[in-house]
């Protein structure tokens, strides 16, 4: 096969890539910098030079591809530019699904997040949940929004959505994975209870890659391998690693009170603050996604959570990233 990737430089990008590559497909990579390029290249990818936002330069990615995995955007909490981000996410789906028609690509598999499934609070996401009405984040609403651009600008294009949940394995230390190593390196003192679903960085490019093959054409496939408070993760971490990790637990309107804080402050100095209000807004709601419709469908197996968590601190420390 044939296949385009944008976003292959980032977390869920590389292993994809690779495992791409090992199987014998011929891989065609979106760079937007030389240093970009030289990853890639090294992962076994051609690459172009481009970026999603300037539609021009898509053309000769997706020429002649049977596959485009859409991997690019991005993802931040208490971003500087949330409108930037929206512009990436949305405006740079649009563009690849349009370029994509126009090419007579076989099939466009797009990576989302289960964050843009929007279920009601204290319910489990699926698929066909139906959107609570709001937005806990503007990530959340991007990643929301751009696949309603894939759906309007799709027409006759073949199509997948990919829902990763939260991400975690060697080579993750953003979102959840930086909070563990915050917490192992006692860095975290306070934490409010919630719940969050992870689902393992091979597993999500394993679950990729069986969306390209066998999914559904214009089907959402939630990847999330488990599902976990926050109390649960810190046991977990302690059993693994041997450290004490004793965070305090604070009620939720004291870290809703503290996020806001920490907002007001950071902003007026010009800084991106590391806590704020969507932050806690969104630990406050908690996550619990399904995943078994990928294993049902797609045939995808997922790793123990013991097994996902003791590879990531593994990584942490061979890193140097652990104090």
């Amino acid at each position: 096969m044939n296949v385009a990737v944008t976003g292959g430089n980032g977390v869920v990008g590389r292993p994809i890539i690779q495992t791409l590559v090992d199987q014998g497909h011929r891989v065609t990579a979106l760079a937007r910098s030389g240093d970009s390029a030289r990853i890639l290249s090294g992962l076994g990818a051609r690459t172009i030079e481009g970026d999603i936002l300037d539609p021009q330069s898509l053309r000769p990615l997706l020429t002649g591809a049977d596959w485009v995995f859409h991997l690019a955007g991005v993802n931040e909490m208490c971003s500087r530019e949330p409108e930037a981000m929206e512009r990436v996410n949305v405006e740079g789906t649009r563009n690849v699904t349009r370029a994509a028609r126009e090419a007579g690509v076989g099939r466009l598999i797009h990576t989302s997040s289960a964050a843009a499934i929007g279920e009601a609070q204290g319910t489990v996401g699926t698929e066909t949940s139906p959107h609570r009405g709001r937005y806990l984040s503007r990530y959340e609403r991007s990643k929301h929004l751009a696949e309603q651009a894939l759906a309007e600008t799709a027409e006759n294009l073949d199509y997948v959505v990919v829902n990763p949940s939260s991400v975690q394995g060697p080579g993750r230390s953003s979102g959840t994975g930086k909070l563990f190593l915050d917490l192992l390196n006692g860095r975290l003192p306070f934490l409010i209870e919630t719940r969050v679903s992870i689902v393992d960085i091979d597993d999500c490019a394993r679950g990729h890659l069986l969306a390209a093959e066998r999914g559904e054409s214009q089907r959402r496939y939630i990847l999330s391998g488990a599902s976990l408070s926050l109390r649960e993760a810190v046991n977990v971490l302690q059993q693994i690693t041997g450290r004490t990790v004793r965070p305090r637990f604070l009620p939720g309107w004291v870290a809703t009170a503290g996020g806001a804080f920490a907002e007001v402050g950071a902003r007026s100095v010009g800084r991106r603050p590391k806590v704020c209000r969507e932050m806690v807004r969104v630990l406050r709601a908690g996550h619990v996604y399904d995943g078994s419709r990928a294993t049902r469908e797609l045939g995808l197996g997922y790793t123990p959570l013991e097994g996902t968590i003791r590879r990531t601190v593994d990584w942490f420390g061979r890193e140097g990233l652990l104090a």
